[in-house]
């Protein structure tokens, strides 16, 4: 049998499969990413353990728990947790603090399936510290790039060809603006940061010399970036990246309207994805309307409906330019332009995508 382990930056920079079997409630709040829920109890039988062991004690919670979990139900997760180590031979079993959970689970599956399978000791609690502490070193002690622009100059392009970047908006799976939303829905914070500190735990590992992000609020809907990592990049170097208004026009039209409709008509159907993915522009139209006023407000909202109406009706998407062309000239760019100059000492290169992209490439280079 491999032994128990608590070597946990082995384990995420492997990607090593994991169990874990907590209840489904825990699993909800905070997981890894890749990892799969095969509880031990479900929510109601922790809950009535749980209350057992504070009225009664220990030995009657586990003497509880073994009458709840028995028979065809213990039959049923037992043949789960086999399946799962059967086909992941390479991988480890977690509950929360890596204790009596885990050991149940691992003594059944060695008495009941004859399958030697180890834990992680120490189970989630200590892998989600050590994530902690990766993030908040990462933050303390990597060199940073920031890569800033206008809204539609690509930003996200260059991040996904920087191999030492770490994409925040895709970890969060929100575009980070009003626009942001996507057809799928942003990860637990937890979640979030599970997966963000993961990603710079092997960037880290793969010896790059600085971290490249782009420039983001606090928040990227509704995720909150951690403190001390948002803090750093607000001290670091800002790399401009430029685009003409016409390219950064049909780029918004790409990212906010093509790739949202499509999105939203993979996940849903032509017709309940059309009406959905209408309703998240609209619903973003309206989010900004206090800041765009009544008289702007009426007008975006008119063309964005006669851009809807003639997708809908003949697939066309050329009238989007016209809400999109108004939104970054009237809106957006004076917004940016405002926080570009409070920031401009900070900004250390500018240029096209190739240039910002290769300026990149060599600051970060192993």
């Amino acid at each position: 049998m491999r032994e128990d382990t608590d070597d946990f930056r082995r384990l995420f920079l492997s990607g090593a499969p994991m169990m874990d079997v907590r209840a489904p409630q825990e699993f909800a709040r905070g997981a890894f990413p890749g990892t799969v829920s095969l509880p031990l109890m479900d929510d109601e039988e922790r809950h009535q353990v749980g209350l057992c062991y504070a009225q009664a004690g220990q030995q009657a919670a586990i003497e509880l728990g073994h009458r709840l979990v028995s028979g065809e139900v213990k039959a049923a997760r037992i043949a789960q947790w086999a399946a799962f180590a059967r086909a992941h031979p390479d991988g480890y079993l977690y509950c929360f603090r890596g204790g009596l959970r885990s050991q149940i689970v691992q003594q059944w599956l060695r008495d009941e399936a004859g399958i030697a399978y180890p834990r992680v000791t120490g189970g989630y609690k200590a892998m989600r510290s050590f994530l902690i502490d990766v993030t908040e070193d990462a933050a303390a002690t990597r060199e940073v790039c920031v890569l800033g622009g206008l809204t539609g100059t690509g930003k996200t392009d260059v991040i996904v060809a920087v191999p030492a970047a770490v994409d925040l908006e895709g970890l969060a799976r929100h575009r980070g603006s009003a626009f942001g939303r996507r057809a799928q829905a942003q990860p637990q914070q937890v979640d979030f940061e599970n997966a963000l500190a993961i990603d710079l735990l092997r960037r880290a590992d793969a010896g790059y010399r600085a971290l490249v992000v782009e420039d983001e609020g606090r928040f990227i809907g509704a995720r909150d970036l951690p403190k001390m990592l948002w803090q750093r990049m607000q001290a670091s170097p800002l790399v401009w990246l430029e685009a003409s208004f016409e390219e950064r026009v049909e780029r918004v039209l790409r990212d906010y309207v093509l790739g949202l409709a499509a999105e939203h008509i993979d996940q849903l159907g032509p017709v309940a994805g059309f009406d959905a993915y209408a309703a998240r522009l609209r619903d973003a139209m309206a989010a900004i309307s206090p800041r765009l006023g009544g008289e702007r407000y009426a007008r975006l909202s008119t063309l964005l409906e006669q851009a809807l109406a003639r997708q809908s009706e003949q697939g066309e998407t050329g009238l989007h330019r016209g809400w999109i062309e108004v939104l970054l000239r009237d809106y957006y760019d004076p917004m940016y332009a405002y926080q570009q100059q409070s920031r401009v000492s900070r900004i250390v290169f500018r240029g096209d995508r190739a240039a910002v992209t290769e300026w990149l490439r060599e600051r970060s280079a192993r």
